[in-house]
């Protein structure tokens, strides 16, 4: 697949690029080239970004940021078994537990939420870091809703990191996750208010907290662009009949100046018609 000329490579994290310095230079640039799109398609166009590492897993399998570039393009397009596949690769060739979190929700990807909470309570939850720990505990509530166990899911989501009222990069999705919890039980007041604050910390925009607050305060939001559009062809309905009521007025017109014009030389005489069959024979 074709990358754009601007893509160098450089514009990988650098501890990506001491990865693939074990490999000869052209194609350690191939292989940065494609990770640089996986990694600026995978939320606009998982496809693509998907297609990029499969490129990427070809020319260098054996490079665990490889291994884990590709299971997050799988995981983008829901291909929950190859993306599981990757990240266990991955985690062999690294001994990190980083990737524990997103493998516990590839399970519940595969129907399996009971191995999720299995994981959720394995040692390696508590080698990972709070960030880490969170997005567990986001799994975890996840997969007893799976299992439809709605009031475990609140009780899973409750935490300090939940009561805390510092604002962390996980902060806007842990509300978000505990406002949809309530609201699924009935607790609409409640969820409201962590709704309410969750739009406080989602400051780039990572979850419709603000549309899911408007929906419960009975705000209805029109699509500008719609409106527009109808607008647009209405104007343009209104246009086409005045133009055609235009049209027929002229025609009018001109058909009652030829019957004033006939009036005004009285009727014609058949004599003067000038009609040959008249005409005597030779």
């Amino acid at each position: 697949m074709p990358i754009p000329d601007d893509v160098t490579g450089e514009e990988i994290d650098k501890d990506v690029r001491q990865e693939l310095q074990s490999l000869p230079k052209g194609l350690a640039e191939d292989v940065s080239r494609n990770l640089v799109m996986v990694a600026r398609l995978i939320d606009e166009d998982p496809e693509g970004a998907y297609a990029y590492s499969k490129i990427a897993l070809r020319l260098a399998s054996r490079v665990a940021a490889v291994r884990e570039a590709a299971g997050f393009a799988a995981y983008a397009n829901q291909k929950y078994s190859e993306a599981l596949a990757e990240f266990r690769a991955a985690r062999r060739m690294t001994g990190s537990v980083e990737l524990w979190p997103v493998m516990a929700d590839c399970e519940r990807g595969l129907g399996r939420p009971e191995k999720a909470l299995d994981m959720a309570g394995a040692p390696e939850v508590q080698k990972l870091d709070k960030a880490g720990q969170v997005e567990m505990r986001l799994v975890a509530a996840g997969a007893r809703r799976d299992m439809g166990q709605l009031e475990a899911a609140i009780v899973t989501l409750q935490s300090p990191e939940l009561a805390s009222n510092s604002v962390q990069p996980w902060t806007a999705r842990l509300r978000y996750a505990y406002a949809d919890a309530l609201l699924a039980v009935g607790r609409e007041g409640e969820a409201r208010e962590w709704f309410a604050k969750a739009v406080e910390s989602d400051k780039d925009g990572s979850t419709d907290a603000s549309d899911r607050l408007a929906e419960l305060d009975g705000v209805e939001f029109v699509d500008a662009l719609v409106e527009d559009a109808e607008e647009d062809a209405d104007e343009g309905a209104t246009a086409i009949e005045t133009e055609t009521e235009t049209k027929f007025e002229v025609e009018d017109k001109g058909d009652d100046e030829d019957e004033a014009a006939e009036a005004a030389q009285g009727p014609v005489d058949d004599e003067e018609d000038g009609s040959e069959d008249d005409a005597p024979q030779s």
